[in-house]
């Protein structure tokens, strides 16, 4: 696992736990803010898994 992976998943939990803490306490802003987040993570996660399979293919005679 890369680091671009690591940082993308955590993003996520970050940002699963600001969206439902803001819809918990009724606050729209912090729920957008933890869904930008949690896409934000992903996309982060997405170029990880990339650059991942990139390297396993190079990797290969």
């Amino acid at each position: 696992m890369n680091k671009d992976q690591v940082k993308g998943r955590v993003e996520q939990v970050k940002g699963a736990v600001k969206e439902a803490t803001g819809k918990a306490v009724g606050n729209k802003n912090l729920e957008a803010e933890g869904k930008i987040d949690k896409a934000t993570g992903k996309v982060q996660a997405a170029f990880g898994d990339l650059k991942k399979d990139v390297h396993d293919a190079v990797k290969k005679p």
